[in-house]
């Protein structure tokens, strides 16, 4: 094991620093397992070859190895591309007994937060996310660009830079005073009719948003509200769609209730988020319309649980007890329906190193281990729309690769305990 440390020659804090200009220009990682996600299989004693930071070829084992090439062994391990979270919240604290915590912190607080937790997202194996919303706006368009640019360590991000919302409505900070104005960067958002929403959606996606996240039905986290109930018309839904359409993106519909979920469909958004009270209607319709579901199903029990221990809100842990099993229950028949499903874990909620918590609870729900880290991988890229750069181990995408000890698609639970990370052919973490 040490003699493989040296190989490597990298440090964690000289690879923070250097990012993807500290990886050699060519790499080739030898994997004792490598999980093909594109073809559904795992395969032995294969050989990735790595140019700068993307793949150039995966081969068997005992292929010629390129001349000078860095060798990275990871024959005791399983090898997977980085992983993909569809649904995280990378800006600001985990959440809190605190309904205002948000307003009690500055922009820069937020974002250092945000720089925290991504750093601790990639090194649990996740080197892509979809950050599907914050109340201070754009914040999450500030650390995506400091990702980017290699200000901060962190996963790729896809990023929605503020919630559409009705007023006081799912996407809003509730719980102070009604004499208290919120700050315009906290209702950036905020819209009531068909036009404000299109309004919206261009300020929104003009602020540098990748996407669009609208608040469809109440939520379990916001004081006042009814998860079940609709927020937006049908018709103000297919405004957004239609106008984050013209520049080429599309609309995360947050949908808790039955009813708010088929009208999202209806107006043709993409992904439906949570999904908790979803019917079999709903289902149907998602089949059809190939309408992707991202549902947070370990997300409940930490509510329950840490929740109950600090002392959070009645009633959201109520609201937390009435959703969780039912959303289970439609996440069961919905892996049965063949439904499109992505990994999402509403992270933030709960600390973001344990992100890969969730992924035993899809196969205790219904999913195989391969489906599992499928919809964490290409099917979570196919919804992003970067599957020609990330989600599988292929010549031309980058190579973004994760390896856990041993045969870890016997139990998913070991994807805990990531080993190594790379990001774009630097690694990030040694095994």
């Amino acid at each position: 094991m040490s003699r493989m440390i040296a190989v490597i020659g990298f440090t964690l804090s000289a690879l923070f620093a250097g990012g993807s200009a500290a990886a050699q220009d060519l790499t080739v990682i030898r994997a004792g397992r490598l999980v093909d996600v594109d073809r559904g299989e795992v395969r032995r004693d294969q050989v990735i070859v790595i140019r700068a930071e993307k793949i150039e070829a995966i081969q068997p084992a005992g292929s010629p190895l390129p001349r000078g090439a860095r060798i990275i062994d990871l024959s005791k391990y399983t090898v997977t591309p980085g992983l993909i979270d569809c649904h995280t919240h990378m800006i600001g604290e985990v959440e809190s007994a605190n309904p205002i915590e948000p307003l009690m912190r500055s922009a820069a607080q937020e974002a250092f937060s945000g720089a925290r937790n991504a750093r601790a997202t990639l090194l649990a194996g996740f080197t892509t996310v979809r950050d599907v919303g914050t109340y201070r706006a754009f914040v999450d368009v500030a650390l995506r660009d400091a990702i980017n640019d290699g200000t901060v360590p962190g996963p790729r991000m896809m990023v929605a830079g503020a919630y559409v919302t009705v007023s006081t409505g799912g996407g809003e900070v509730t719980g102070q005073a009604p004499d208290v104005i919120l700050p315009p960067q906290f209702r950036a958002g905020v819209a009531n009719s068909a036009d404000e929403v299109r309004q919206r959606v261009r300020e929104i996606l003009h602020g540098g948003a990748d996407f669009i996240k609208i608040i469809a039905t109440g939520a379990v986290l916001t004081s006042g509200t009814s998860p079940g109930a609709p927020e937006f018309t049908e018709d103000e839904m297919r405004a957004a769609v239609e106008e984050a359409a013209r520049y080429g993106t599309f609309v995360a519909a947050h949908a808790h209730g039955a009813e708010g979920i088929k009208m999202a469909i209806r107006a043709g958004v993409r992904s439906i988020e949570h999904g908790s009270l979803m019917d079999d209607e709903g289902i149907r319709m998602m089949k059809k319309s190939g309408t992707w579901f991202v549902a947070d199903i370990y997300n409940g029990d930490y509510i329950a649980t840490e929740g109950r221990k600090q002392g959070w809100p009645e009633e959201i842990l109520r609201k937390n007890d009435e959703t969780t099993e039912t959303q289970r229950v439609a996440f069961r028949k919905a892996v049965a329906a063949d439904v499109n499903i992505a990994y999402g874990t509403d992270s933030g909620v709960y600390p973001h190193a344990l992100v890969a918590n969730q992924l035993p609870y899809m196969v205790k729900y219904g999913m195989t281990p391969m489906q599992a880290i499928q919809s964490a991988s290409i099917r979570a890229a196919t919804l992003m729309g970067w599957q020609d750069r990330v989600g599988s181990l292929a010549p031309g995408k980058y190579a973004d690769i994760i390896a856990v000890e041993g045969d870890a698609m016997a139990d998913l639970h070991s994807f805990a305990r990531v080993s190594f990370v790379m990001k774009g052919g630097a690694v990030v973490k040694g095994p």
